[in-house]
């Protein structure tokens, strides 16, 4: 069969190289393909970088969707349809919201197509296929290719041991935690021509020791990567930290969320103490390492001062990038659960469910003070004077101040694009 599979997004073919770098890209269609029998054509698009043309001649069409990018998934799905291809729809929120995807599909795959994509395949050919399929991966694959540009992602690892209210994994069946062997990621970084990669991971602190067996075994690679790390763990163990840069890590990426612990408690991550926050910074750089600490606003506690709280304790604590999200109840979260019971959500056009949208009636502060607090401190850090004090400012060496650099240049950009409440 002729295969096409599509990774939909909301704002298709808006982005280019650079400005697409800035964020961390699905790797579901590469999976899929990686699962496909021998035999089949395959064909994927990922609309970060164009449309996809709906006159291609294909036999099916499988089509992945965050929340934001779900009506543009419908779109490119009833048009296919009304061409008599059978259309399977799966990702996140097809996962969450399965009745109201089978309205726009044949097929909706709920959780991970790995282990399902034969079956429903061999289905497609019988002309038999099924409404929903339900999927879980306990033995993850290599994806077929490489879906980096500038940089390539590694997947050594799938789901996370938190359950933090506001997580899209948080309630999902992809959730659960589970490693690859350690043979088949070092394989993977061997193979990639990218000097530099991304580990995908929600975070390479879950298994501490099983991280510490992988760096060890891709010191000899000679790449440089990223990965995402949980505060509690980075505080403590300073031998992860030796590790992780002599392996070759230039930056982690750490879900402060907040600068209030009340808030921390309130979405089920009491493993973020506050009072730690400066120390993790301080450990990080103190191992050669840049740390990017994201934080989210519009918590029921936050107030109209949390925005300056927060830029001064970001300066005091000397972090050196920041990533910025307006909190946002996706669908099949606990946080939308409880926010959709309570009255609280204010639309369900899932095109503002992109983390830079108020979409639900805050609790103190109102959606302006949200959007004028999150773009004054987007300003102020990621002005040219600030990034060149965070450039000039450590001892990093070339390579590392170099990503530190590109990250803060393409956020100071990226923001400029995402920050726009139409």
């Amino acid at each position: 069969m002729k295969i096409l599979l599509v990774q939909a997004d909301r704002d298709a073919g808006t982005f280019n190289t650079f400005t697409a770098a800035f964020f961390i890209p699905s790797i579901a269609l590469e999976q899929v393909a990686a699962c496909t029998p021998q035999g089949h054509e395959i064909t994927t698009v990922n609309e970060w970088y164009g449309k996809v043309d709906t006159g291609i001649d294909c036999d099916i069409v499988g089509i992945s969707a965050f929340t934001k990018d779900a009506f543009r998934a419908y779109t490119i799905a009833d048009e296919f349809r009304a061409r008599g291809i059978p259309v399977v729809l799966g990702g996140y929120h097809p996962t969450a919201m399965p009745q109201e995807a089978k309205q726009h599909a044949d097929a909706v795959v709920m959780g991970e197509a790995e282990e399902v994509w034969f079956e429903l395949l061999k289905d497609v050919e019988r002309g038999m296929l099924k409404p929903f399929y339900t999927g879980f991966s306990n033995h993850l694959v290599s994806p077929l290719k490489n879906s980096g540009t500038i940089l390539g992602y590694v997947e050594a690892s799938r789901g996370c041991m938190n359950r933090c209210a506001f997580c899209a994994i948080s309630g999902s069946p992809m959730g659960r935690f589970r490693k690859k062997p350690v043979d088949m990621v070092v394989r993977e970084i061997e193979s990639m021509k990218n000097k530099g990669f991304v580990f995908f991971d929600s975070s390479m602190t879950m298994d501490i020791d099983y991280t510490k067996e992988l760096f060890r075994r891709i010191r000899h690679a000679g790449k440089r990567f990223a990965c995402f790390g949980n505060a509690a763990v980075l505080a403590r163990d300073d031998d992860l930290l030796e590790i992780a840069h002599e392996a070759g890590c230039v930056a982690w990426a750490v879900g402060f969320e907040s600068v209030s612990q009340h808030a921390m408690d309130s979405i089920g991550k009491k493993s973020n103490r506050v009072e730690e926050y400066g120390m993790v910074v301080k450990k990080v750089n103190e191992h050669g390492m840049a740390l990017v600490g994201s934080f989210v606003f519009g918590f029921d506690d936050d107030t109209p001062d949390i925005f300056d709280t927060t830029m001064n304790l970001v300066y005091k604590w000397n972090m050196d990038s920041i990533a910025v999200n307006i909190l946002t109840p996706l669908p099949g979260t606990p946080l939308f659960n409880s926010m959709e019971k309570e009255g609280r959500l204010i639309t369900k056009d899932w095109s503002k469910y992109d983390l830079y949208h108020v979409v639900y009636r805050p609790a103190i502060l109102t959606p302006d003070e949200i959007y004028e607090g999150v773009e004054h401190l987007v300003a102020e850090f990621f002005s040219a004077g600030e990034i060149m004090k965070r450039l000039l400012g450590k001892h990093f060496d070339f390579v590392t101040r170099s990503a530190l650099a590109y990250h803060l240049c393409s956020s100071k950009l990226g923001y400029r694009l995402l920050l726009q409440h139409g």
